[in-house]
């Protein structure tokens, strides 16, 4: 087993997935996804600590991606404008050739309470960079925190609906749906 294979990480996640879905996520071990994705268990941990972080890997890329979408938006944008800028910059995280992945992945924790939980605490912690940000160009409370976790609502919901078996639309335009949605239920 080649220990600097391109790709390593990659077939990871991939074994990972395929196990979690296949034998549950408690049932799997470091070891079966390590043999899994053609390397030692050892090689797997210089990749992930752990096998909770196969699941959750590239968290801060895209945490990144929503704080960019904030920092290179034009000035003079309201904190939904900024919201939204944040959200399509976000998207690029997700094209459309990693659905099949984020679908799978989305049943392993939907189906772990263990792993839900720390979904919550990412988006938790999406939301508060997503208001640092926003408090960065000026934005003040409450508008900063409001503005900031409406984007991660807006993503939630458009990230389910991407998911959803036999959706065809990218994120970014499903994302941009959710927020229009949410105009017209604020408005309201």
């Amino acid at each position: 087993m080649g220990r600097w294979q391109p790709g390593t990480r990659d077939r990871l996640r991939a074994a990972a997935i395929d196990l979690f879905v296949r034998q549950g996520y408690e049932q799997t071990t470091t070891a079966e996804i390590a043999a899994a994705g053609g390397v030692t268990e050892r090689t797997f941990f210089r990749h992930f600590a752990d096998k909770r972080e196969v699941i959750f890997a590239g968290q801060e890329d895209f945490v990144g991606l929503f704080v960019d979408g904030i920092v290179r938006a034009p000035d003079g944008r309201t904190p939904m404008e900024l919201a939204a800028a944040a959200l399509e910059a976000s998207a690029a995280f997700f094209p459309d050739e990693h659905r099949d992945y984020a679908r799978r992945r989305m049943e392993v924790v939907t189906t772990n309470p263990a792993l839900q939980e720390r979904e919550l605490l990412k988006m938790a912690g999406l939301g508060a960079a997503v208001a640092q940000a926003l408090r960065a160009r000026g934005i003040t409370e409450p508008q900063a925190t409001l503005a900031a976790q409406s984007a991660v609502t807006v993503f939630g919901v458009a990230f389910r609906t991407w998911t959803t078996e036999g959706e065809t639309r990218s994120l970014a335009e499903i994302e941009r749906e959710v927020m229009g949605e949410l105009g017209a239920v604020t408005a309201g």
